[in-house]
């Protein structure tokens, strides 16, 4: 049986570093506000005719590629995590195969919001496993500056979020010692209004996109926060748990924890709910923000460029978005 582990990191945020003080410049809110709720201190923001969704995760895929070894020819099969493409449709996958010259290789995109990055990681591992494939990019990317609501009305939601990119390749290995353990995937659409868009969508009348359709703002981001917070601190719990016990492990034999990159006080709830030390705990959101599918290979890839990712160390990645959905990955680096 075939086993994967990644072999290559990578990760791309825009020059444009917003702070929480330059969002005054929109809405009422201040920098004590923003960190004693969030912990988030800035956030990087596209530029228009630099950067695009695919344009980023291809920067991302270069350097991965490249730590890896190997070219863009060398990858066999693009699984691709974004809640915001650059089209309707095509999904970014294309562009970015397009970008990076690998015509005819299949691309999957998935929409799985913040756990995005761990469902797309749990596909190429199972298409390794399965024999199908023997190396997968795996790409978590974002754009969500162009569509959040900047105004003090929309605050709430506009403060968290930010733009990036982040990948990493996954290849086959017969060490299973070392590589990825096992992945855990849930959902819950009970909750799907809890956090989400409402336009555009197809089950509308008349065109998604109309004057009366932007008039009453479902294009904006709703989230109940109390709710989002209750059902994240018990589900990322749960998730973690799920997959030390399959692997016969406990939350002392973590080596490091890399969670979804949400809110410092539901990272901090985690941390001290498994025991954890500050320093085995990865939060990046204090400079990038939420960049909800780019977030954990941002972090992970930043943790592995630090020297906090070492070989032979237990590597957990959590995460808990939109739909509900949460998931994890237990990885013996």
């Amino acid at each position: 049986m075939a086993f994967s582990r990644i072999t290559g990191l990578g990760f791309y945020v825009p020059d444009n570093i917003i702070t929480n003080d330059d969002l005054t410049q929109w809405m009422e809110t201040s920098d004590e506000w923003i960190r004693e709720r969030t912990g988030i201190q800035e956030r990087r923001y596209f530029e228009y005719g630099k950067d695009t969704n695919y344009s980023m995760a291809a920067a991302a895929s270069r350097q991965a590629l490249d730590r890896a070894g190997l070219t863009p020819n060398d990858i066999d099969v693009i699984v691709y995590a974004t809640i915001t493409p650059d089209y309707f449709f095509p999904g970014s996958a294309f562009l970015m195969q397009r970008e990076l010259g690998m015509d005819g290789k299949p691309v999957i995109d998935i929409r799985e919001q913040c756990s995005g990055f761990v469902y797309a990681l749990s596909i190429a591992d199972q298409f390794i496993k399965s024999g199908m494939y023997k190396t997968a990019l795996v790409v978590g990317s974002e754009i969500q500056s162009s569509w959040i609501d900047k105004s003090t009305a929309g605050r709430n939601t506009a403060v968290i979020f930010g733009d990036g990119a982040g990948a990493a390749v996954v290849s086959a290995t017969d060490d299973p010692q070392h590589c990825i353990l096992s992945t855990h995937l849930h959902a819950d659409g009970r909750f799907a209004e809890e956090l989400f868009v409402k336009d555009p969508g197809s089950s509308r009348e008349g065109r998604p996109v109309s004057q009366e359709v932007i008039e009453a703002g479902g294009h904006n981001v709703y989230m109940n926060g109390n709710a989002v917070f209750k059902h994240a601190i018990v589900r990322f719990g749960e998730v973690i748990q799920e997959a030390l016990e399959a692997n016969g492990y406990t939350a002392g034999d973590i080596d490091l924890l890399v969670p979804h990159q949400a809110n410092i006080r539901i990272s901090d709830y985690v941390r001290q709910q498994l025991g954890l030390s500050e320093s085995q705990v990865i939060n990046n959101l204090q400079r990038f923000g939420n960049t909800t599918a780019a977030s954990i290979p941002i972090a992970l890839t930043e943790a592995w460029e630090t020297g906090k990712v070492k070989e032979g160390d237990l590597v957990c990645l959590a995460a808990f978005g939109s739909g509900f959905t949460w998931a994890s990955a237990l990885i013996r680096w």
